[in-house]
């Protein structure tokens, strides 16, 4: 399953990019998180981070990417229906077989004045590795 978590990028430069996604009450995993109260779930928030990260890294001729790993990933506030989320990530350090970044996605209210934290954290994202043909 592939969901495209980034409506529209903001802001790009070499060490960050900005980009929001709307939720919909038509979005399909919505439906079952949680029928009373459907809200973006926490992965769904992590996801939309990593493909910031990959709009980053592209524009770093950076290539295929995907995670490798995640730290100090903490999250604050239920993203519902009608809300934009806002994710900002920046180029934090090349690590060894891959880079780091730093990501924060905040949520947006109709009608409320200060955004609030949805989830931040560090994203080591590496090159994707293509598995070496089988007998070989």
């Amino acid at each position: 399953m592939h969901f495209c978590l980034v409506d529209q990028v903001l802001e790009r430069s070499a060490d960050r990019v900005v980009a929001i996604k709307t939720v919909t009450i038509a979005e399909e995993y919505l439906q079952d998180h949680f029928p009373s109260f459907p809200v973006l779930p926490g992965v769904f928030m992590l996801e939309a981070l990593v493909q910031t990260g990959r709009e980053l890294l592209a524009g770093r001729g950076c290539g295929r990417v995907v995670l490798g790993r995640v730290k100090g990933l903490k999250y604050g506030s239920f993203v519902r229906a009608g809300d934009t989320l806002r994710m900002e990530v920046s180029f934090d350090r090349e690590t060894e077989g891959g880079w780091q970044l730093k990501g924060a996605a905040t949520v947006i209210r109709f009608g409320d004045a200060a955004p609030d934290t949805a989830c931040t954290g560090r994203l080591i994202m590496r090159p994707v590795r293509i598995p070496a043909p089988i007998g070989s």
